[in-house]
C-alpha cells in the first residue's frame, strides 16, 4: 500500500485513515469477543446444569481454549477469513464457560468493580501504546518472560497452595499484563502494513490482533480481581 492512498476494506482512503479503520475493526472484535464471553459466562452461571457441566470439564474446556489460542496464531494467515471468525466466537464461548466457574466465588459487586478498574488500566495503557514513539519491542520480550516465570510459579502454587506466592503472583500478572497491552498495541499497528498487503486477508490480521488484546484484557482482570475482589 502507498504511503498516502490505498485500499484497504474494499474503500480508498489516506494511510492514517487505513490505519483507524483497522484498529477500530481490532476493537471491534475485541469487545465482541467480550460481550460474547460475558453471555456465557452469565448464561453458565445461571443454568445450573451448564455450571456442573462446566465444572466437571474444567480442565477440558482450558486445554480446549489454549489449543485454540495457538492454533489460531499459528494458522491465522493462510486460513479463510470466516474460519477465522468462527473458530474466535468458539473461542470467546468456551472462554466465558470456563471464566463462569472462577466468577462464581465472588460478589457480583466485586466483578463489576473490577471490571471498571480493568477497563480504566486497559484503555490507558492501549492508548499509551498507540500513540508512543518509543519502540517498546524491549518491554514485549521483558514481559514475555516475565509470563512465563509467571505460568511457572502458578503451576508451582498449585502444589504449594501458598497465599504469599499467589498475592505476589497476582501483582506481577497486573505488570505483566499492563506491559503486554502497551506492547501489543503497538504490535497491531505494524499488523496493518501486513493487512494492507494482503487485503483479502485483512480481516484475519484484525482477529489475531483482537485476541492479543482479549487475552491482556482478561488476564489483566483476572489477577485484578484475585487482588481486588471479594469472595462470597
Amino acid at each position: 500500500m502507498d504511503s498516502q492512498v490505498g485500499s484497504f476494506f474494499g474503500t480508498y482512503v489516506d494511510r492514517q485513515t487505513a490505519l483507524r479503520l483497522f484498529v477500530q475493526n481490532v476493537y471491534a472484535w475485541m469487545a465482541g469477543g467480550l460481550l460474547l464471553t460475558a453471555f456465557a459466562a452469565w448464561a453458565t452461571l445461571t443454568i445450573p446444569l451448564a455450571f456442573e457441566l462446566s465444572m466437571s470439564l474444567r480442565w477440558l474446556l482450558a486445554l480446549v481454549t489454549i489449543g485454540l489460542v495457538f492454533y489460531l496464531s499459528a494458522r491465522i494467515e493462510s486460513m479463510r477469513p470466516s474460519t477465522a471468525k468462527a473458530l474466535f466466537l468458539i473461542y470467546s464461548v468456551l472462554m466465558g464457560k470456563t471464566l463462569a466457574v472462577i466468577f462464581y466465588a465472588y460478589t457480583t459487586e466485586s466483578l463489576a468493580s473490577v471490571f471498571l478498574v480493568t477497563c480504566g488500566m486497559f484503555g490507558a495503557t492501549a492508548l499509551y501504546g498507540y500513540t508512543t514513539k518509543r519502540d517498546l519491542s524491549s518491554i514485549g520480550s521483558f514481559m514475555f518472560m516475565g509470563l512465563i516465570g509467571l505460568i511457572l510459579a502458578s503451576l508451582v502454587n498449585i502444589f504449594l497452595q501458598s497465599s504469599a506466592l499467589a498475592f505476589a503472583t497476582s501483582v506481577v500478572g497486573v505488570i505483566v499484563f499492563v506491559g503486554l497491552t502497551a506492547y501489543d498495541m503497538q504490535r497491531i499497528k505494524e499488523l496493518y502494513d501486513s493487512a494492507a498487503a494482503h487485503n483479502e486477508r485483512a480481516t484475519n490480521y484484525a482477529i489475531i490482533g483482537a485476541l492479543a488484546l482479549y487475552l491482556d484484557f482478561i488476564n489483566l482482570f483476572l489477577n485484578l480481581l484475585r487482588l481486588l475482589g471479594r469472595r462470597r
